[in-house]
């Protein structure tokens, strides 16, 4: 069993950053690909990034790449997703999710956390 606690979402800017974190517990979570997903009203939850803890194979959806980046602290068990140059469009509730795969699919990943809001203004 892995537990995840997201934090750090809110109301920015068009043009502002964000930093969210997930906090990892459980026994196997380590072994495990982390990544963000992100779910707009009315919309699909979608794929935003993934990594290993060991910081390889990451991956960004085509949207974020250049603005969002994502990292871990195995000291502190956490990973992060440094948001820049946010847009309007990133408006979204953002979840973190643990799997065995670094793919794209929100249903390859087995544990999610409870998500948080972010809102960026235009």
């Amino acid at each position: 069993q892995v537990q995840l606690v997201e934090s750090g979402g809110g109301l920015v800017q068009a043009g502002g950053s964000l930093r969210l974190s997930c906090a990892a517990s459980g026994r196997t979570y380590s072994t495990y690909t982390m990544a963000w997903f992100r779910q707009a009203p009315g919309k699909e939850r979608d794929f935003v990034a993934a990594t290993r803890w060991s910081g390889s194979s990451t991956r960004y959806a085509d949207s974020v790449k250049g603005r969002f980046t994502i990292s871990t602290d195995n000291a502190k068990n956490t990973v992060y997703l440094q948001m820049n140059s946010l847009k309007p469009e990133d408006t979204a509730v953002y979840y973190c999710a643990a799997g065995k795969v670094t793919v794209t699919l929100p249903r390859a990943y087995d544990y999610w956390g409870q998500g948080t809001q972010v809102t960026v203004s235009s």
